[in-house]
């Protein structure tokens, strides 16, 4: 794939040789997200709270990418860069894996980071505390800006994530998978 710029992205720096960076448009999305939250009566509380969850998500987002990256980089493929965008993550492959076994791997890789991330929050988010309420306690509990809660969110955002890229449709993950 044709090495291609991208206009108004923040360069965040390098992992494994991969140069992260994030669209200007990422800043409206937050923008956003703050303002839904005080048009619903939220606080500043709140509204940290839910800019911390998109920063944590988009961190997973990465390390999604990465996923794809490092398995790539074994066949040889490298990766220019990943680009964070409002939408989610771009990992910018040299090229795409030609035999079937090798794009089966690197497209299976990036939901597999987010599996391990939901494994890993599940062990550690008491999960019987959101089972089992009844609608309006759990409502209260969520609403509540609290670590356990943000930890909740970004568990169910994993989870999310691995059931959305695994959709059949080029060119998300899932949709490679099903091409391999």
């Amino acid at each position: 794939m044709k090495n291609q710029k991208m206009k108004g992205v923040l360069k965040l720096g390098k992992i494994a040789g991969i140069r992260i960076e994030v669209h200007w448009t990422f800043t409206l999305l937050l923008i956003w997200v703050v303002f839904l939250d005080i048009q619903r009566g939220g606080t500043m509380n709140t509204a940290f709270m839910n800019i911390i969850l998109i920063i944590l998500l988009f961190l997973c987002v990465i390390l999604h990418e990465l996923g794809h990256a490092l398995a790539a980089k074994r066949f040889n493929i490298n990766t220019n860069k990943i680009t964070l965008l409002p939408i989610g993550g771009v990992a910018s492959l040299e090229k795409m894996p030609e035999k079937p076994g090798q794009e089966l791997i690197v497209a299976l890789a990036g939901p597999a980071v987010n599996v391990i991330i939901a494994i890993l929050l599940f062990l550690v988010v008491p999960m019987k505390n959101y089972f089992g309420l009844d609608a309006d306690s759990l409502v209260n509990l969520l609403a509540a800006p609290t670590l356990e809660t943000l930890l909740f969110y970004l568990f169910i955002a994993n989870v999310m994530l691995v059931v959305f890229n695994l959709i059949p449709a080029f060119p998300m993950d899932g949709g490679r998978v099903f091409r391999a």
